[in-house]
């Protein structure tokens, strides 16, 4: 039996990136629940491979060397596996699509139409590798649902953010015409896990001060007062701010002349270096958190100096957002696969911090959990909360809500 076969209100995520189609399949009836989940890789290469978990009955699919030609096929052999091919597919009760950047005006979860889709398009320039794939995904399934359909926006969250704090010091005429300014991204794991923090906490999210991480491969923080974003560390792209797996983060601008100049190396050659070879890759020549650690504490200085320069950066807009908030932090929030993961990172980031309020408890915080917990002291003033994020989940509940709001759903 098909997954599609109990669920009453399904809703399907996609996430369309330029080679691959991320998907998950939730039944919203009552208490939100993951039926199935998986990915195409590698579309349109002989490469592809397809990875399927029916989470009803835990059941994992590997389909390596399978011929899915372009995105369209992909979908197609989604919808097989999901048991919602023919007419199977009106079973859907909306379908909700990530879309990395919304732009100045898309602030807002929003039912696809010609105009959203056009708005997507232009602002497409500020997010050349993501937009127009995740627009692919609009367009091939709106030829095979007749469901609505929702585009979530991981800008959105930020859209709150005030314009003293989203505006760079470049001449005017940049921001107003080509829409130079800092966006923010990760948005549907911050709207995630400010809603999971405000149940643990008991407040109603209006009332919520945290300072959140979320800290992976790619990594951001944001500054969330009285439930709205008031400033993030990523800014028109995801590469200003931590330093991540790759990417370098803050860096003075004059690098770019200098590289083009002593190294002869054009502006795509300037931007692959930023992005694809910097960050803890760059520094110590790797990206994967737990070996950079494992060298650390065996002795390796430039597996040390990373890690450094890692926390240093965590640190210094912490302590800057802790300043924004004017000291009322309710909890600081780890999140993402090394904030999650990680006590060590956790434990480096919070560490002669009580006179801030932050106490971390050290036993707590080595506890082998992968729930939602506290692990600060019993007399810390700031709350510590580690918070799987679950990003596909949460554009489940948005496209959801905007559905019923909009009295789409019969």
């Amino acid at each position: 039996m098909g997954p599609s076969k109990a669920i009453t209100k399904a809703i399907l995520v996609l996430n369309s990136g330029s080679s691959s189609l991320k998907y998950a399949l939730y039944n919203m009836a009552s208490s939100p629940a993951c039926v199935a989940k998986g990915n195409v890789a590698a579309i349109g290469s002989s490469k592809c491979s397809i990875t399927h978990t029916n989470l009803q009955v835990a059941q994992d699919m590997n389909l390596q060397g399978t011929a899915v030609a372009d995105h369209k096929s992909a979908l197609k052999r989604i919808l097989e596996l999901l048991h919602l091919e023919k007419e199977q597919s009106d079973r859907l009760y909306g379908v909700g699509h990530r879309v990395v950047h919304g732009g100045e005006h898309l602030t807002r979860p929003m039912v696809i139409s010609e105009q959203v889709k056009k708005a997507i398009e232009q602002a497409s320039p500020l997010a050349p590798l993501h937009n127009p794939p995740n627009l692919e995904g609009i367009r091939v399934a709106e030829e095979l649902f007749h469901c609505p359909q929702v585009a979530v926006f991981d800008t959105a969250f930020h859209s709150s953010i005030p314009s003293y704090a989203y505006m760079y010091a470049v001449p005017y005429a940049v921001y107003k015409e080509l829409g130079v300014r800092r966006y923010g991204f990760h948005g549907t794991s911050y709207q995630f896990l400010l809603d999971q923090a405000a149940m643990y906490l008991g407040q109603a999210k209006e009332e919520v001060n945290v300072i959140a991480c979320h800290l992976g491969a790619g990594a951001s923080m944001a500054a969330i007062q009285n439930g709205k974003c008031i400033d993030t560390t990523m800014g028109v792209t995801p590469l200003e701010g931590l330093v991540m797996a790759t990417r370098c983060g803050d860096i003075d601008p004059a690098i770019c002349n200098i590289l083009a100049s002593q190294r002869n190396l054009d502006a795509d050659q300037i931007n692959h270096l930023l992005n694809k070879e910097s960050g803890l890759q760059g520094i110590c020549g790797e990206k994967d958190m737990k070996g950079i650690l494992e060298a650390s504490e065996a002795g390796s200085q430039i597996h040390k100096l990373a890690l450094d320069v890692y926390i240093h950066r965590i640190r210094k807009y912490l302590g800057a957002y802790f300043f924004h908030l004017q000291g009322n932090v309710d909890a600081l929030i780890f999140s993402g696969g090394v904030g999650e993961s990680s006590a060590k990172i956790r434990d480096m980031i919070c560490a002669k911090l009580g006179a801030f309020g932050i106490n971390i408890d050290d036993a707590k915080n080595h506890e082998n959990k992968t729930t939602m917990r506290d692990i600060q002291k019993f007399d810390s003033k700031v709350k510590i909360l580690v918070i799987p994020t679950d990003e596909e989940l949460c554009i489940a509940e948005q496209t959801l809500g905007v559905l019923e709001e909009q009295k789409i759903l019969q």
